[in-house]
């Protein structure tokens, strides 16, 4: 497959953020070798002049997702800590739209879309197709693939800047997104 961005393309980084890489408080494994990767289609995106999205975890301090609180997950990614940042190094550029999700006490959100203007701000720039990438593939990035494909935008998910929890978790991920109607592509497909 060869592929080719125009302004009507977006680029979805899903939730790059120092608490979901190895050393944060809720790591995923090598998380930090997607960092270089979102970089590449940055460049990409940037030269095509197509949009370029960031979602974050951006939870209070009692959010229904943690474990203190019933939730599954340690305290990550609250609102203004450093754990919350996007990772080091990687390179957004001034006009990214920063997409916060999970940011009321009482919702969680693990799709770009739940509870976020993300459709809405695709919508009135004429997007039709969405790549996506970011962490972690079998959570956020899985939903956020759902989500829009739900939404009816043409979905691509962006393996070699993804990374799972789990190898069997990255799989079924990958066979789900690719069963409900996304395409896999990675950096050699682009043109």
């Amino acid at each position: 497959m060869k592929v080719k961005i125009t302004p009507k393309d977006a680029l979805i980084l899903v939730d790059i953020q120092k608490d979901f890489l190895p050393g944060g408080a809720l790591p995923v494994p090598e998380g930090d070798k997607v960092i270089e990767p979102a970089n590449r289609y940055i460049e990409i995106f940037q030269k095509a002049g197509a949009p370029i999205f960031a979602t974050r975890d951006w939870h209070p301090e009692n959010h229904i997702s943690f474990k203190e609180n019933g939730g599954l997950w340690p305290r990550h990614c609250v609102q203004n800590t450093e754990g919350a940042q996007f990772a080091d190094g990687l390179k957004l550029p001034p006009e990214v739209f920063i997409i916060n999700k999970g940011d009321r006490p009482e919702f969680d959100a693990y799709s770009g879309f739940q509870g976020t203007l993300l459709e809405d701000l695709l919508r009135e720039r004429g997007v039709k197709r969405i790549f996506v990438g970011g962490l972690a593939t079998d959570y956020c990035v899985l939903n956020t693939v759902l989500g829009g494909l739900n939404l009816g935008f043409q979905v691509f998910w962006l393996e070699d800047a993804s990374k799972g929890i789990s190898p069997e978790g990255e799989q079924r991920a990958k066979e789900r997104m690719l069963t409900e109607g996304a395409a896999a592509v990675q950096l050699k497909d682009f043109i």
